[in-house]
This record gives C-alpha cells, sequence and structure tokens, in this order.
C-alpha cells in the first residue's frame, strides 16, 4: 500500500487583488520523493510554494501538509517541521560567525550568537552531520561572510537540517552562482537526496540545467495552472517547455542532465527584411 502524502493539495486556487495567480492545483508528494517546482518567472512557483509552507492559505481547495489540513491546524506548529532555504534568510545572517555556528542556530530557528541558546554536545555533533551531507565539512571554521555565493547556500541548506525536518524547501538555490558554484551545489543535493533518512525535497527552479541527477518528479507551471506533472522525460519535452515559454525549444537529457535552447527558425529572413 502507498504511503499518505506528505503534501496533498486538491483545486488549489490562488486570487490576490482580483488577479488568479494560481488556478486549480492539485499535488500529491509522497515520502522519498524528490521534486522540481519547474516554470517561467511570473508562473506561480512562489505561491504555490508559499502555500506548501502554510504561510498563504489558497482563496478556495484544500491543502494538507505532513497530515494537517491548512485552516484546522497550528500553522506555526507546522512550519516549525518544515525546512525552507530561500533569500530571505541569507539576510539575517550574521556575517561575522563561523559556518559550524550558522548551522547549529538553525535548531532554534534563530540568527542570533550561540550564547543565547544551550546547545549540547549532541546538537554540534548533528551541526557537523548537516555540513557533511552538503559536503561543507572543511567550512565550518570559516566565517560566513567569507564564503563564496555557492558556499553560503550550502551552509543555509545544511542550517535548515538542524531540526530534522520532514520536508525541505529550496526556493531557486542557483540563483545567482556561477557555472562551478551551481554544479557544486547540485551535487550537494544529489547527496544530500541520496541519504535514506533526507525528507522529500521541493525544488523550485526556472532553469533545466540546474536538476539535481536524482530528483525524477517535476511540476511544470505556466499562467497559475499546471502544464505537466510526472518524471522529468514526460514534463520537459520541446512541446511543453515551448508552450510555457512562448517560442520553439529544442531540449536534451544526457547522463541525468538537462538542456533547453530556443530553436532557431528556419523559415529564412523575411522577403524585404535586413539579416
Amino acid at each position: 500500500m502507498k504511503p499518505e502524502p506528505v503534501i496533498s493539495l486538491q483545486n488549489i486556487t490562488v486570487v490576490r487583488d482580483g488577479v488568479v495567480v494560481l488556478k486549480d492545483v492539485d499535488w500529491d508528494i509522497h515520502p522519498g520523493d524528490d521534486w522540481v517546482l519547474f516554470g517561467a518567472n511570473g508562473s506561480g512557483k512562489t505561491t504555490l510554494l508559499e502555500v506548501v509552507s502554510s504561510y498563504l492559505f489558497p482563496t478556495r481547495g484544500t491543502a494538507s501538509i505532513l497530515g494537517e489540513q491548512l485552516g484546522r491546524t497550528d500553522a506555526r506548529e507546522l512550519r516549525s517541521r518544515i525546512g525552507y532555504v530561500g533569500p530571505a534568510p541569507a539576510r539575517l545572517v550574521r556575517a561575522q560567525l563561523p559556518a559550524i555556528e550558522i548551522v547549529v542556530t538553525g535548531l532554534h530557528a534563530s540568527f542570533v550568537d550561540t550564547r543565547w541558546h544551550e546547545y549540547h554536545d549532541a546538537d554540534w555533533d548533528w551541526a557537523h552531520a548537516c555540513l557533511d551531507q552538503l559536503d561543507a565539512t572543511h567550512l565550518r571554521d570559516r566565517r560566513f561572510s567569507t564564503l563564496s555565493e555557492g558556499e553560503k547556500k550550502r551552509v543555509l541548506i545544511a542550517r535548515s537540517l538542524m531540526t530534522r525536518p520532514e520536508l525541505l524547501l529550496l526556493d531557486e538555490p542557483g540563483s545567482g552562482l556561477d557555472l562551478g558554484a551551481r554544479e557544486r551545489l547540485i551535487a550537494s543535493l544529489d547527496r544530500l537526496s541520496s541519504h535514506t533518512d533526507a525528507p522529500p525535497i521541493i525544488l523550485v527552479t526556472h532553469h533545466v540545467e540546474e536538476i539535481p541527477t536524482r530528483f525524477d518528479k517535476v511540476l511544470l507551471l505556466s499562467g497559475g495552472q499546471v502544464v505537466g506533472s510526472g518524471s522529468p522525460q514526460d514534463v520537459l519535452t520541446a512541446d511543453t517547455l515551448s508552450r510555457t515559454y512562448g517560442l520553439p525549444m529544442q531540449v536534451q537529457h544526457d547522463a541525468g542532465r538537462w538542456r533547453a535552447w530556443s530553436a532557431p527558425d528556419r523559415r529564412g529572413p523575411t522577403p524585404g527584411s535586413r539579416d
């Protein structure tokens, strides 16, 4: 028998200022699933992530998160069971602290110095283990301010694991990274996904090149609606991406990684036009 879903969304619709941002979204996430939430800017990815994280109640529809239905549970308690890494936490970090302290303070969802809370040996051991899961143990004694953007992202993801979350949400962690940092981050996410006790992960991106090899499910949004849901091979096709972005697209899948680019217009120049 298939286990109960970690996330179950039914007919989720969100209306803001009279504008339909999400419409009739259905989505089930089961234990062991690692999903990519994919779509162009303005497709509704961030809004859907707000629903999943319990920070936004849908206008219509039913949202069950970790077995609790939004509107019938204490959202504050529910949020303590969810790990989240996005642009906002990075701005709150005490940049003078070493990486290991940044990680361990995640236990109390705090960005203050460690002297303000009590930490036991087991907490520090777990903080080291969280860094190791992201292949970032060598960063433990480095001040956060001295880390590259990619290293900072890995430390913050490690921090989000301190509470042993039942669900992990990663909102465009590859944003702003150079090629090398992006590839190290992707390798770290594959490493994290390989752990048997890792929580289900939702990775938000709008670049197919950022999809780790172990993430085997994709939800594709366009205009606030689901365009496709399932394996990347079924969802990330030239047809679906062409419809999503409004221009001809080509897609390539090789050695578990993806690449997409706009297809050249082979019709030739319009008579009388300049090349």
